[in-house]
């Protein structure tokens, strides 16, 4: 029987080898996963809806089936869902006591290509109402905790799955980025996360369900192999909703066959802050160390001036996920027949909804010429570099409570959210790859990683690069605050 102090040394492509080489089964792993689960879950709230059963009578039934373990090398590896996609049958609440007794009828598409390839579904995974912030403590579902420290913030929106993976509930999960929802909660759990290029990957069948693009959905992982084998599994053959960029048969085999071995990159560093906020010195920390690392490996660093107005693109966005969140509020208060006013759901996604329900198409259209243009320039950008590096959080993991979304002074809330956020956001405006790489831990033993960010359609280069920079600093697998 697999012992939990070996599950825990797995990553996704380690477990799933075992299981091809009859070292154990799925079902074992599920059971050391479902085990870790009800250890841990009471004090981080990673898990917010279980589907333990589930989940084990779905491990016996890829035992009994060996056809499935050919269909992806991570296949019969125990794994959770965010809880903003939907899986039938499940309960899915959005993170919002909106959607309180929601059971979803469907699978969403994301969630059905992991059901396709063997993936037992444990359950789903905490998120603030929506995926609306950078902490991950909903009222619906209450506080998800850092498994680093547990009186700090996994970072949100993707905070469940990330604090199941740093946890050693599962070696993956499914996680989302909509701002920088993979990559904050990688950065505040020390693991990685890369946020793939727009149209590369499944989505939604509406504008509304990617926020236009903004939105891609992926995994939180400790190793750089296992999110290059997840990304196989949802990455499109053919153009769905966007254009699909150009991209290896095998995301996987890719950095197989390279290995450490790639060519030396024209890499851009920014310190600052391009709206000017203070940024912390671990934050600066993890820049400098990713830095000197990158150099030590044979890369041209060189700092530059940031290449477009953030602060512009920043406001389009709003505006587009402000209109994005009416109509995800709006529609089912009209199946509920609810004013939006009565909703019960928290006080900056009232703000947000409101502020959405009244914009204009003239504004809507503005804001994405604004983003068309600002994709445009960074094609220039990365015409003279190959990846740009930069600060995930201008801060360290916050502490739980102190980013409220259902504060009664927004204008502190805003205040806040600006002074933490870092500079995800922007790829997800121009959609390009992005990813967040373990590169320090604080005194307070909470992680800061990097941002590492490139052209659309250049994902291969980062996953390069991410296995170049995992062997040269190796990361902590698991966190050691529990």
């Amino acid at each position: 029987m697999l012992k939990y102090s070996d599950y825990s040394k797995l990553d996704g492509i380690a477990a799933a080898e075992g299981i091809r080489n009859k070292e154990f089964t799925s079902a074992e792993l599920t059971a050391c996963a479902i085990d870790r689960a009800k250890q841990i879950n009471p004090s981080i709230n990673a898990i917010v809806h279980e589907s333990f059963d589930l989940a084990a009578e779905q491990a016996k039934k890829i035992d009994n089936a060996p056809e499935l373990l050919q269909r992806s090398p991570v296949a019969g590896v125990p794994f959770l869902i965010k809880d903003l996609a939907e899986v039938k049958g499940l309960a899915t609440t959005f993170g919002s006591a909106l959607f309180k007794g929601y059971v979803s009828p469907q699978n969403s598409n994301i969630a059905a290509k992991y059901i396709e390839v063997g993936l037992p579904i444990l359950g789903k995974t905490n998120t603030p109402e929506f995926g609306l912030t950078l902490t991950t403590e909903a009222l619906a579902n209450g506080p998800c905790r850092n498994p680093w420290n547990l009186d700090y913030s996994t970072g949100g929106s993707s905070g469940g799955a990330a604090a199941a993976v740093a946890a050693g509930i599962v070696p993956v999960a499914h996680a989302s980025d909509g701002g920088g929802s993979i990559r904050i909660p990688a950065s505040c759990c020390g693991l990685f996360g890369l946020k793939p290029s727009r149209g590369l990957t499944v989505a939604g069948d509406t504008l509304n369900e990617s926020w236009g693009g903004m939105s891609v959905g992926h995994v939180l992982s400790r190793s750089v192999r296992d999110s290059a084998a997840f990304l196989d599994v949802i990455k499109l053959d053919q153009a769905h909703l966007y254009p699909l960029p150009t991209s290896p048969d095998s995301f996987y085999a890719a950095i197989q066959e390279t290995g450490t071995s790639i060519r030396k990159l024209r890499i851009a560093v920014q310190f600052d802050h391009p709206t000017g906020e203070a940024v912390d010195q671990d934050c600066v920390l993890a820049l400098q160390k990713a830095v000197k690392l990158c150099e030590s490996l044979g890369h041209q660093v060189e700092e530059v001036a940031h290449p477009i107005d953030h602060s512009v693109a920043g406001r389009a966005m709003s505006r587009m996920i402000n209109t994005y969140t009416y109509q995800t509020v709006g529609k089912r208060a009209n199946q509920l027949n609810l004013q939006l006013e009565d909703c019960p759901i928290e006080a900056s996604t009232l703000a947000m909804a409101t502020r959405g329900q009244t914009a204009s198409a003239i504004a809507y259209v503005d804001a994405r010429n604004c983003l068309i243009e600002a994709e445009q320039q960074l094609q220039n950008f990365y015409q003279q570099y190959d990846v740009i590096i930069q600060h995930v959080l201008n801060k360290v993991p916050a502490k739980l409570g102190w980013l409220d979304m259902n504060s009664k002074d927004l204008k502190e809330y805003g205040g806040r959210f600006t002074a933490y956020s870092g500079i995800t956001a922007l790829a997800n405006g121009t959609g390009q790859p992005s990813m967040s790489v373990p590169m320090h831990v604080t005194e307070s033993n909470l992680p800061v990683g990097a941002l590492f960010t490139a052209a659309w359609g250049d994902d291969a280069t980062l996953l390069q690069l991410a296995v170049q920079l995992e062997n040269a600093a190796p990361w902590q697998q698991l966190a050691d605050g529990i």
